[in-house]
C-alpha cells in the first residue's frame, strides 16, 4: 500500500480539503501532526480528519503535532497549558466559541494521536527523531515533537513535518536520510501532499497553494 503524507495544515481547511482530492482509493493517509493553531479553521479541520479517521480507520494515520498536543494539554487534566494560548491557542478558542460542543471531544482526540508510526523503510512523526534521550517526552525541547535541529540518521526514512521549509517545497537532508514536507501552507505558500511507496520511494509531490480564505 502506498502512502499519501500530509503534513502541518494548521486551520488551512479549504485547501486542505482540496489536496485529499488526490488521495487515491488503496492508499494509506498519514497527516504528521499539527491541524490546529494559526490558520482560521481550526475546529472544522480537527472535525474532518476526526471522521476521515472513524469513516476510514485502516486507511488513515493522524499523528500528533506540537500545537495539538499544546491544545489537549490545556484543555486536559494537566492544564492549563497557558504558554500554548501564546502561540496559537487563543484564536483557536475563540474560533471554538462556534462550535462550543465540539471542543471536549476534540481536545479528547488530539490527546490520543500517536507520536510516530511507519514499517522497516519509512518512519512518520511531526519533528523527527535526534541522538536526545526521551524522545516522546512532550517537554523535551529535542523529542518527536519539538526538534529543529538536525535528526538522527537512524536507516529508515524519516517523513516530518514542523520545521517549515524556506521555498514552500519539501527539502530532502541526505545526511538524516530525512524529508522536510511543511511547506508553509500557514504562511501562504502552500500544502503539500507526498506520495510514496511502501519502501520509501517518492512517486509523486502534489502541492496546493494557501486558500485565501484559510488564512486572510
Amino acid at each position: 500500500m502506498n502512502f499519501f503524507v500530509i503534513a502541518d495544515v494548521h486551520g488551512c481547511l479549504h485547501t486542505l480539503q482540496e489536496l485529499l482530492t488526490h488521495w487515491r482509493p488503496g492508499e494509506m493517509l498519514v497527516q504528521l501532526g499539527d491541524l490546529v493553531d494559526r490558520g482560521n479553521y481550526s475546529p472544522e479541520t480537527v472535525a474532518l480528519c476526526r471522521g476521515l479517521g472513524q469513516e476510514f480507520p485502516d486507511r488513515t494515520v493522524f499523528l500528533q503535532g506540537n500545537h495539538d498536543w499544546g491544545m489537549a494539554e490545556h484543555l486536559g487534566p494537566n492544564g492549563p497549558y497557558k504558554s500554548w494560548l501564546s502561540w496559537g491557542g487563543q484564536g483557536t478558542l475563540y474560533q471554538y466559541q462556534q462550535h462550543r460542543d465540539w471542543l471536549a471531544g476534540h481536545a479528547a482526540w488530539l490527546s490520543r494521536r500517536p507520536l510516530f508510526w511507519g514499517n522497516e523503510h519509512v518512519v512518520f512523526s511531526h519533528a523527527g527523531f535526534a541522538s536526545e534521550l526521551n524522545p516522546f517526552d512532550p517537554h523535551n525541547p529535542d523529542g518527536v515533537l519539538w526538534r529543529r535541529s538536525p535528526l538522527l540518521n537512524t536507516g529508515p526514512l524519516q517523513v516530518v513535518g514542523h520545521t517549515p521549509t524556506a521555498d514552500g517545497k519539501p527539502r530532502y537532508d541526505a545526511v538524516a536520510n530525512a524529508i522536510y514536507l511543511d511547506t508553509g501552507a500557514v504562511f501562504g505558500h502552500c500544502l503539500t501532499g507526498l506520495r510514496l511507496s511502501e519502501t520509501g520511494t517518492v512517486l509523486d509531490v502534489v502541492a496546493v497553494a494557501t486558500h485565501a480564505e484559510d488564512i486572510d
